[in-house]
C-alpha cells in the first residue's frame, strides 16, 4: 500500500515537473518566433536601404525606360540621366523598385526598406507622446511621422511657410524681398 502509494505521489510530481517545463517553455518559444520573425523581416544584402527623408543612388548596368515603385507612398524614384535611379524615402516601410528598359526586360527589382536615421534623431517623450529632434550637433525640431499630432502640425506648418517664404524668395529675383 505504502509502494503504490509513493509510485503515485512520485507520478505527480513528474506530471508537475512536465506542466512546469511546458510553461517555462511558452515563453521560451514566444522569444525564439519573435527572434526568428525579426530575422525574417531583417534587411538582406540585395536590399536598398534609404533612410526616411533622404534619398540613395542606384546605379544599374544599362539604360532605363520605365520605373516602378510597388508603394509610393512609402518611396519614390526619379530617373536621372540613363542608368540612374534616385530614390526618396518617405515614411517608413518596406517596398520594391523595378527598373525596365525599353524592350520591357526587367533590369533589376530589388526590395526598398525606408528606416529612420537613429544616428542624429533625439525623441522626447511626453508620456505617451513623443516629439523629434535631429542634433547635428544643436538639437532643432523635425516632422516625423508618429510623433505628437499637435507637436507634428506646429513644426510642419513652420517648414511649410518656410518653403512658401523661399519660393516666393526666388520668384522675386532672390534678391532679400524684391522690391
Amino acid at each position: 500500500m505504502l509502494n503504490s502509494t509513493f509510485r503515485r505521489a512520485q507520478g505527480r510530481r513528474a506530471q508537475d515537473r512536465r506542466a512546469q517545463d511546458r510553461r517555462a517553455q511558452g515563453p521560451l518559444s514566444m522569444i525564439l518566433a519573435a527572434a526568428l520573425s525579426a530575422l525574417a523581416g531583417a534587411a538582406s544584402a540585395n536590399d536598398l536601404i534609404v533612410r526616411y527623408d533622404q534619398s540613395q543612388l542606384l546605379r544599374l548596368p544599362r539604360a532605363i525606360s520605365q520605373v516602378i515603385i510597388g508603394n509610393p507612398s512609402i518611396a519614390d524614384a526619379s530617373v536621372q540621366g540613363t542608368n540612374l535611379i534616385v530614390v526618396t524615402g518617405k515614411t517608413f516601410g518596406v517596398t520594391n523598385i523595378i527598373a525596365l528598359d525599353k524592350q520591357g526586360n526587367v533590369i533589376q527589382d530589388q526590395r526598398v526598406i525606408v528606416q529612420r536615421d537613429d544616428v542624429r534623431m533625439v525623441n522626447l517623450h511626453k508620456g505617451s507622446q513623443r516629439q523629434s529632434f535631429t542634433c547635428a550637433p544643436h538639437c532643432t525640431p523635425t516632422i516625423t511621422i508618429g510623433d505628437d499630432k499637435e507637436f507634428f502640425e506646429t513644426i510642419s506648418g513652420h517648414a511649410q511657410r518656410k518653403t512658401q517664404f523661399s519660393a516666393s524668395e526666388s520668384d522675386a529675383g532672390g534678391g532679400g524681398g524684391g522690391q
